[in-house]
Parts: C-alpha cells; sequence; structure tokens
C-alpha cells in the first residue's frame, strides 16, 4: 500500500535532517511530506533541500504558525488527492522513533477492517523515556477524562504517532474538524470510533526530545479541556434521551399487550 508519513514543523531545523533520514531507512517504500508553518529558523529551506536530494521527500510551506490540526488536515488533502493509501502521523522531534513505524504499517497490512492504528504509550509494553512526572500526569490524567466522558477504549486518545487508512478519513467529514492543538488527536479518534472503524493500539517507547522546545502550552491543555469536555456532554446527553426513549417505547408496549 502507497504509505505517506507527514511531519508538521514549526522550528525544527536541529531535527529535521536526521528524523527524515531515519524514516528514509526504517520504511525505504513511504514517502515523506514535510508540513512547515513558515518557520523563522530555516526548517523550510533545509526541507526543500531534502526534497531536492530525494524524490520521496515532498514539502509544503504554510504561510503561518496555525497549529497542530490545520498542519496535518492540509496533509490529509495533500495525500488523498495523490491517491496514497496510507496516511502517516509523526512528530519531527525524533519522539515518534521512526524504527517503530513497521510495527504499526504491519496492522494494516494484514488487518483490512482496522481504519486506525495508535502508536501507543500507555498500553501494556508501551513506555515513555525522559518525562517529568508532571508530563507524565497531565497524559494520563487528559486519557482517563477522555475516556470517562466519550465513553472510547482507547488508552492513548492523546497519542500523536499513528496510521489512518485512506478511506476512514474520506469517510470523515474533515472540513468541519476545528481543532488547533492536542486535542485534534482526540477530535480524529473520536470521530473514527463513531464511524465504526476498527481502532488498534501497538506498544511503543516514546522518547522526550533532546533538542528544541516542546510546542506544548495552556492554551492548547485549555482548548482540550474544552472541546472534550463539549464532546463528552452532548454524547453523554444522547445516550440519557436514548435510554429515556427506549423505557418510553418499552411501556408503551406493556400497555398495549394489557388491553
Amino acid at each position: 500500500m502507497r504509505t505517506l508519513v507527514l511531519i508538521p514543523t514549526y522550528n525544527e531545523r536541529a531535527n529535521l535532517a536526521g528524523i527524515v533520514g531515519r524514516l528514509r531507512a526504517a520504511v525505504p517504500a513511504a514517502d515523506v511530506l514535510v508540513l512547515d508553518d513558515n518557520s523563522p529558523d530555516g526548517t523550510g529551506a533545509l526541507a526543500d533541500e531534502l526534497a531536492a536530494a530525494d524524490g520521496q521527500v515532498h514539502v509544503v510551506h504554510r504561510t503561518a504558525k496555525q497549529g497542530l490540526g490545520p498542519a496535518y488536515l492540509a496533509g490529509f488533502d495533500w495525500g488523498l488527492e495523490r491517491g496514497y493509501d496510507l496516511l502517516v502521523e509523526m512528530d519531527a522531534d525524533g519522539s515518534h522513533q521512526p524504527e517503530q513505524l513497521p510495527a504499526l504499517l504491519a496492522v494494516m497490512e494484514r488487518e483490512p477492517a482496522v481504519g486506525l492504528v495508535i502508536g501507543s504509550r500507555w498500553v501494556s509494553g508501551g513506555s515513555v523515556v525522559n518525562w517529568p512526572r508532571y508530563r507524565k500526569a497531565l497524559s494520563v490524567g487528559a486519557n482517563y477524562y477522555t475516556r470517562l466522558l466519550l465513553g472510547m477504549q482507547v488508552h492513548d486518545a492523546t497519542a500523536g504517532y499513528r496510521v489512518y487508512r485512506a478511506s476512514t478519513l474520506r469517510a470523515m467529514s474533515l472540513r468541519e474538524v476545528a481543532s488547533q492543538g492536542y486535542c485534534f488527536q482526540v477530535d480524529l479518534t473520536w470521530r473514527t470510533s463513531k464511524d465504526g472503524h476498527q481502532i488498534v493500539e501497538v506498544p511503543i517507547e516514546f522518547v522526550e526530545r533532546e533538542v528544541g522546545d516542546s510546542k506544548m502550552s495552556p492554551a492548547i491543555v485549555r482548548e482540550s479541556l474544552y472541546r472534550i469536555l463539549s464532546w463528552g456532554a452532548k454524547h453523554r446527553l444522547g445516550q440519557a434521551r436514548s435510554v429515556v426513549a427506549s423505557a418510553r417505547r418499552g411501556t408503551m408496549t406493556e400497555r398495549w399487550h394489557s388491553l
């Protein structure tokens, strides 16, 4: 299956060449699409150099820093228009190890019913390296919060290392996705689940970046809390209405049989 790896970048010049090189070695058949948000450190220019030297590396230059979600949506459009079968999300900072990608792709190869494979930190066999305790607590808490509100049996819905089947993305209303930061991952996981596609989690070792700054911020956390709470409230309200409607139908049926 034709595979495209999407790598959003903003000020990742120090990491980009290394991660692209490792990726091309780990999965030689895959193409790479760098989505640069007009990085002031010259990441975009470096991406152009990598593309000029390798026909399987491509670049999309975006005009401003608009967030993770819009970058991936642009990448999905690019890949779907060109007929790729699998679209991979991967960070540029090395936290997602390219050497683990074959394990995720193998699930897609052998299980046609799977619509999304997540590289999971929080299933058996998964792990996190060099994270401070507060980051681990934040991630574990966010995923528990997500499961509680949305009822999904996914342990790492916030994970950013994942593989989508093209048909899964085409079935979504991607034009309606408005998530900007890391809750974009929860958003698309939730949409995949509601559409009835099978989701599989594969354990990975997540390694904290060694160079550059994390893109996590209080604004991203606030967006995630608000949006997930909103989706969860609608979901639970819908469940309550369904239970009430079912009970009313049952009561009417009992009355009819008693006549």
